[in-house]
């Protein structure tokens, strides 16, 4: 038999609860017991100390205490003053007066602590007060103390209160089970959406949120899950666009490949130098694109590739412009290098870095006019190292210069696939910064293309 949440959460509760109730009852119980046994004490202390004006006024008129062995009535006149009428007993009287029993435990004992009259049980451990005359004290007033309820009608009042705690404590069970019941359902009930919008997640529908009602930690659990479907979307999404793009670039070269060797076939075009050379740009078309594709893949934060060691970049990129040197001069662009003489030391990986210098290169190299410039810069920057390649015109707009880094995002207009790139060297560029900590920017550049802002943290030379 399985076992919901709520039932067991409801039987916790309750458990826990009735615990304390009942632990409290008890405490109260003990407590309450301790204490009415105090107040009956008092109560006999304080009678007592209200008789020994008397009592001590009868020893100095008689002398001693023989008056009182003679006659018990002299001693119950003392302990309950009532008028002394021949023949009337006064026991009765005292007992409808002494409501807390605490009269008949009271007596009388002499200097020496010897009884003289009164409760026989009096003696030296009792509650006793001296009597005092003329200085000197000449007996002592003594009251057996409490050590339980014993007149019937305390122990019925102490029963009357224990029943009372009683009936409060199972109102207070009754009332903890029913606003167990209430919050067990209305826990559950959010548990409930929490696991269905799990389910239906599961199930591929990324457009599932659960609604946040509360600051608690079914909240905060609500708020992580819904950036996680929210990342989860975002993920779907982009792969759906991914599979689109890599569709798209793959269709163009292979639609051209297909169509010469189809025009070939039906011999409507012989094979010619031109005809091979044309199938020949469409292949290597795609063999770019399947490197950039793999490049990609292995440039991934997570992929196992990065071999990091002490790195100068001054030197990695001062070998990358050498050997690009050459092919940005026959565009007719002019190379500008500013790079410190100091070492730009970082922990990096010696070749994906040497990737990221000639991907920036080779992306100023495609989408700059004629006669353009392309500048290089290194330098230390608030404890690391920056890095800045910027080149001429054309530039990008400022709206689209975020998605750059998108995989296969071309700009409209001169920038674009005519140029030969595949789309993805910015994305492989920021690949490899975000693998070394590393932070990477599009600006708009003062020469009027593109600038790349690269900032890595350094470590000392």
């Amino acid at each position: 038999m399985r076992i919901g949440i709520r039932t067991k959460l409801f039987f916790f509760v309750l458990v826990a609860c009735a615990a304390v109730v009942v632990v409290q009852a008890g405490a109260m119980r003990f407590v309450f017991a301790r204490g009415f046994l105090g107040y009956l004490n008092q109560q006999g202390r304080a009678h007592v100390e209200e008789m020994l004006p008397r009592v001590a006024a009868a020893y100095a008129a008689h002398g001693d205490w023989q008056f009182l062995r003679q006659d018990f009535r002299n001693w119950m006149e003392l302990v309950l003053p009532i008028a002394r009428e021949p023949g009337v007993d006064p026991a009765p009287q005292l007992a409808s007066s002494d409501q807390t029993g605490a009269l008949a435990r009271i007596g009388l004992l002499d200097a020496q602590l010897r009884r003289v009259v009164g409760n026989p049980s009096v003696g030296p451990d009792s509650i006793r007060l001296p009597v005092t005359v003329d200085g000197r004290i000449v007996g002592w007033v003594a009251m057996v103390p409490f050590e339980d309820v014993l007149p019937k009608d305390d122990a019925r009042f102490l029963e009357r209160q224990f029943k009372a705690l009683t009936l409060i404590g199972l109102g207070s069970i009754a009332v903890a089970a029913l606003l167990t019941f209430v919050l067990s359902r209305a826990l559950l009930r959010r548990v409930r959406g929490m696991a269905g919008a799990t389910q239906r997640l599961a199930a591929g529908d990324y457009a599932s949120r659960i609604e946040v009602g509360s600051n608690d930690e079914l909240g905060h659990l609500a708020k992580d899950f819904n950036r996680m479907a929210q990342t989860l979307e975002h993920t779907e999404r982009a792969r759906r666009t991914f599979m689109a793009d890599i569709s798209h670039e793959l269709r163009t070269p292979l639609a051209v490949l297909r169509a010469e060797l189809e025009a070939i076939q039906d011999g409507i075009r012989s094979t010619t130098a031109q005809s091979v050379d044309a199938m020949h740009a469409e292949v290597g078309r795609l063999g770019k694109l399947v490197d950039d594709l793999h490049d990609l893949s292995l440039t991934d934060i997570g992929a196992m590739t990065y071999r990091r060691t002490p790195i100068d970049v001054a030197t990695v990129l001062r070998a990358a412009v050498g050997s690009m040197q050459g092919r940005l001069e026959a565009e007719g662009l002019e190379l500008r290098v500013q790079i410190t003489q100091a070492p730009l030391s970082i922990s990096g990986d010696e070749r994906r870095l040497q990737q990221l210098a000639a991907n920036l290169l080779e992306n100023s190299l495609r989408y700059t006019d004629r006669g353009g410039v392309v500048q290089v810069r290194a330098d230390r920057h608030e404890g690391g190292v920056r890095i800045v390649v910027e080149d001429s015109a054309p530039g990008v707009p400022s709206d689209q210069l975020e998605k750059l880094f998108e995989r296969f995002y071309r700009v409209e207009g001169s920038r674009n696939r005519a140029s030969g790139g595949s789309g993805l060297g910015l994305a492989i560029c920021r690949n490899i910064v975000e693998a070394h900590e590393g932070r990477i920017q599009a600006q708009a550049s003062p020469f009027g293309g593109l600038r790349i802002v690269i900032d890595l943290p350094g470590i000392d030379a």
